[in-house]
């Protein structure tokens, strides 16, 4: 690796985690990076999960104040998350690319509808039940199945590609749950280094050959400053500011995707 490709990697950790920090899918940001370097799609997908377990750390502790409150109902989510990036990473390991390159777009498309749409179809909910939001410290034991389910299932898409997982999260979240922007933030990031970590273990260990250390360890260090700066500034975003940014990014992914 060259200086040169070795400072725009580091450039591109910083800017991923970030990303990750405020929105999701810094992935878009560093896998294109490595690709676009030569390294091939498989070893670029490892090495960054690997590289970008440091921003998750440094993004979920920046956001600790707004998990205050959240711990009865992650109890339920983080082993979702956990045993769905273990799928995932399976999956990765066996499976080509091309199964889930069909599927990616498209998940990505419904998460932006759904948060975009997402004040209204919680007015909606309300409107069904008996009008009033109900209190995010008690969650009727449908709707934390119903989250539990979704948490699980995006984990296997996060432990197998990573991108957009934060995206598809908020998504799912900001339907199901009566909590705000941040504190769903806070609970992604979470999340999302759950998923990161487990994926990034189990490469370690089943794939070690299958990892670029040099590119792992730029992102790690760029991700790990681009997450405590992402949380300190993302968290000052209004709610709709915040949605307009996931949706932003999203749109812009989603085109990376495509193209």
């Amino acid at each position: 690796m060259s200086a040169v490709e070795a400072v725009v990697v580091l450039v591109a950790g910083i800017g991923a985690g970030a990303i990750n920090a405020v929105v999701g899918s810094g992935t878009l940001v560093t896998f294109p990076t490595l690709v676009a370097f030569g390294y091939p799609a498989q070893i670029a997908t490892m090495s960054n999960a690997v590289g970008l377990v440091a921003g998750g750390v440094s993004g979920t502790w920046g956001y600790r104040r707004e998990l205050r409150g959240q711990g009865r109902r992650l109890a339920w989510q983080t082993p979702a998350s956990l045993v769905g990036a273990l799928i995932g990473a399976w999956l990765l390991l066996h499976l080509p690319p091309s199964v889930f390159e069909a599927v990616v777009p498209v998940l990505l498309i419904a998460a932006l509808v759904l948060l975009v749409l997402q004040p209204r179809i919680q007015g909606w909910v309300r409107s069904r039940s008996d009008g009033a939001a109900p209190s995010a410290a008690h969650i009727t034991r449908t709707r934390t199945v119903v989250l539990t389910v979704a948490t699980f299932a995006i984990g296997v898409y996060g432990g197998y590609f990573t991108a957009a997982q934060g995206i598809l999260l908020m998504a799912a979240m900001g339907v199901i749950l009566p909590e705000s922007m941040q504190r769903m933030n806070a609970a992604k990031n979470l999340l999302s280094l759950v998923v990161n970590v487990v994926a990034a273990v189990a490469f370690i260990v089943v794939a070690p050959d299958r990892i670029s250390w040099a590119a792992a360890g730029l992102i790690a260090v760029g991700s790990l400053l681009g997450g405590a700066v992402g949380a300190r500034y993302g968290r000052r975003l209004s709610p709709t500011a915040l949605r307009a940014v996931i949706v932003v990014v999203g749109v812009i992914g989603l085109w990376r995707l495509l193209a």
